[in-house]
């Protein structure tokens, strides 16, 4: 199939958010592994993250970011480097400002077919303008997509009714109202660009050549199934994290190879294998001083190592004393943190989440439990799914679906203490919960192998594409 894979040649296009481009590089890295000619479409700042991580099998075009003419400042063309949601909305609209510029690459590069971001849905009306077939890459799980499909099929219940049950799924499933975006509160905020692109994007969902979601079938099946039934068609070519094999790789994930790794690695070289609890919320989520705080006195209080990976600036919530403390137990570290090297070194042994899709399944990848931290967006499904369906995580107890960290509510200490407590623990459920964890890793590292569900899935969709532009 190589020498005709050579000939086929796809255009990758990733939203401009670390969570939503990272995977998208890999995956365009694993269709360039199976021998199609690939090229990444990107900003100039996204290509200095992009560039450490592929080598001459992938190609780079890089089109100028309009920042000034949406009031963005100057290199901000990521929404990972944005803290205000005017910001980021005026980043969405940057985005959607790109049309002409993704037509004249399409144009010049002709491209057999385009993989573009769920949220860039009107890349569908310009790559059919051209006679190029579009795919849209899916960045949450199958389970999330089918609990939302569920959302719009029922309507919220009254507002003395807490939860409610989700119509159509496979089992039950029971979610607090609090848990769900109400995208009727949205009228009339900068949100409100967000949920129309949604609409957008689910119109135009069925309407594509297809669907690639970063999962594998075996972790899902009966919601894969069901999510195929609903967009037409649909491939699970994950996890695709697997695709970065040495620490080199795994590590320039998200830039330049940092100066902290061979810290975070030496000193996770010190502790006893599955004795250390990894805590990280992702590229976008940020906290109030107060949960800071608690969290802080609540990882102490566990007594058990653990590295900390937080995206606030200053020190404000450091408690009197804390760092001395923890010094001998605990790895404090600012911005960005080689989350792959962490989550599969032998001394790490739970992950302490917000649920966000790749988090989640790079845990799910390394065979790691998880206490669940949801926060926003899709990332109480995710913990339903981890939770409630693989049984492999531990609530900390969020309930409230929102962005802004200063109106969330505080999980105070003695919950943070006790659901280390219960994830690092020797008792029957904790075993329980780590060789379920353990099974699904090792079932998500033969899903990718050679012979494997997504292996074979990316084979037969080139295959595909392939007999089609024979065909034209």
């Amino acid at each position: 199939m190589c020498s005709e894979a050579n000939n086929l040649h796809m255009l990758f296009f990733p939203l401009m958010a670390q969570g939503h481009m990272l995977p998208m590089v890999d995956m365009a890295k694993i269709f360039a592994a199976h021998g199609a000619r690939v090229t990444i479409l990107t900003t100039p700042v996204n290509a200095t993250i992009i560039r450490p991580n592929i080598d001459d099998s992938v190609h780079l075009h890089i089109i100028p970011f309009p920042t000034a003419e949406f009031g963005l400042p100057d290199g901000c063309e990521n929404n990972s480097f944005i803290l205000s949601d005017d910001l980021r909305i005026n980043l969405m609209k940057a985005n959607y400002s790109l049309r002409q510029p993704f037509d004249l690459v399409l144009t010049d590069l002709n491209p057999d077919c385009v993989v573009t971001d769920l949220f860039l849905p009107w890349t569908y009306d310009v790559a059919i303008a051209r006679g190029i077939l579009r795919l849209a890459f899916h960045g949450s799980s199958n389970f999330s997509a089918c609990v939302m499909s569920a959302l719009h099929q029922c309507r919220l219940p009254a507002d003395k009714v807490e939860s409610f049950i989700l119509p159509g799924l496979p089992y039950r499933i029971e979610m607090l109202k609090t848990q769900i975006i109400d995208f009727n509160k949205l009228a009339g905020t900068p949100m409100v660009f967000i949920m129309e692109t949604l609409k957008e994007a689910a119109e135009v969902e069925v309407k594509n050549y297809g669907t690639l979601v970063n999962s594998f079938y075996e972790l899902e099946s009966e919601y894969a199934d069901l999510h195929r039934e609903r967009v037409g068609r649909m491939w699970t070519v994950g996890p695709v994290s697997l695709c970065n094999k040495d620490v080199i790789n795994k590590s320039t994930r998200g830039g330049e190879y940092p100066a902290s790794v061979n810290e975070c690695l030496k000193w996770l070289d010190k502790r006893p294998t599955g004795s250390v609890v990894y805590m990280c919320f992702g590229s976008g989520s940020f906290f109030s001083i107060e949960q800071l705080r608690e969290m802080a006195l609540g990882l102490e209080a566990s007594r058990h190592p653990f590295v900390w990976v937080m995206r606030n600036e200053g020190n404000d919530w450091i408690p009197k004393g804390y760092e001395e403390r923890i010094k001998d137990v605990g790895l404090l570290i600012r911005g960005w943190a080689p989350q792959l090297v962490m989550l599969n070194h032998d001394a790490v042994g739970g992950f302490v989440t917000h649920c966000g899709w790749n988090s989640s399944l790079e845990g799910i990848s390394a065979g790691l439990p998880m206490v669940t931290w949801p926060l926003f967006a899709d990332q109480f499904c995710n913990e339903k799914l981890l939770v409630e369906i693989l049984k492999i995580g531990v609530m900390v107890g969020s309930k409230v679906n929102t962005f802004n960290m200063e109106t969330r509510p505080i999980v105070k200490a003695a919950v943070v203490e006790t659901a280390v407590r219960r994830l690092m623990g020797d008792g029957m459920e904790a075993n329980e919960r780590r060789r379920r964890a353990k099974q699904l890793g090792e079932m998500a590292n033969r899903a990718v192998d050679k012979g494997g569900s997504s292996y074979e899935q990316i084979k037969n969709l080139m295959n595909e594409l392939i007999d089609r532009k024979k065909c034209v």
